[in-house]
């Protein structure tokens, strides 16, 4: 699915350079479940974006589905997002008076799917992830953080995008939740065959995954499979 090329990000500021990437290289496999760990600062959230298409290299080639994405134009990059990458983050970017149902359907209706198939698509995503039907018209802020971060998943599964990318997703919540919601990510990789790759600081967190990526300094320091995957 993922193939990086000696991918680079310089970030400069007048005379000042900042090197966040370090010819980067690796690839990823359809179906995978890849972590990549780091430090505040290695480059992790960095390569996340370049992944999610939400940055764009300053060296390097990244392909997707066999497709050099580097040198698409902006409206090339947002239709692909929309198509391919489903995103959950630590904060949860839920719209806070808005229900359950509606925050999951937003997707869909960027893409103008109409109302019906909306609302069909919406509760296989909930049910997908296990979230309580009675609370599926309750508003986003009347939910604990575990269920909030199980509405951005099924938010991030809506438009069954082959890629999840999710940006340190346990960050907020406590650590039975986290193990709750690393669950469910593992049980939609093994039994849905979602390719998920997951940014994370934490040991415990990153067991979740076949494969682990660290990173330090913008470079990748090691890149082996986890022979101690934690089960769903």
């Amino acid at each position: 699915m993922i193939e990086c090329r000696n991918i680079s990000k310089i970030y400069r500021n007048g005379d000042n350079e900042t090197v966040a990437l370090d010819g980067a290289s690796f690839s990823v496999r359809d179906g995978e479940f890849l972590a990549i760990m780091g430090p505040s600062g290695s480059g992790k959230s960095t390569l996340m974006n370049v992944l999610g298409l939400l940055d764009s290299p300053s060296s390097g080639t990244y392909f997707l589905d066999g497709r050099d994405v580097s040198v698409l134009s902006e409206d090339e990059l947002a239709e692909i997002r929309i198509r391919k990458i489903g995103f959950v983050f630590q904060s949860f970017n839920l719209l806070p008076r808005t229900s359950v149902m509606r925050n999951v359907m937003l997707p869909l209706i960027y893409e103008g799917v109409p109302h019906a198939r909306r609302s069909e698509l919406a509760e296989e995503a909930l049910r997908a992830v296990e979230f309580p039907e009675s609370r599926w018209n309750h508003l986003s802020n009347q939910l604990s953080g575990g269920q909030m971060q199980r509405v951005a998943i099924a938010r991030a599964l809506v438009n069954a995008p082959s890629l999840i990318l999710a940006d340190e997703p346990t960050g907020n919540l406590d650590t039975k939740t986290g193990e709750l919601v690393m669950a469910a990510f593992r049980k939609l990789n093994l039994e849905k065959g979602h390719t998920v790759i997951l940014i994370t600081h934490e040991h415990d967190i990153a067991r979740y995954a076949d494969r682990i990526i660290t990173v330090r300094d913008g470079r990748i320091v090691s890149d082996f499979p986890n022979r101690d995957v934690r089960s769903a």
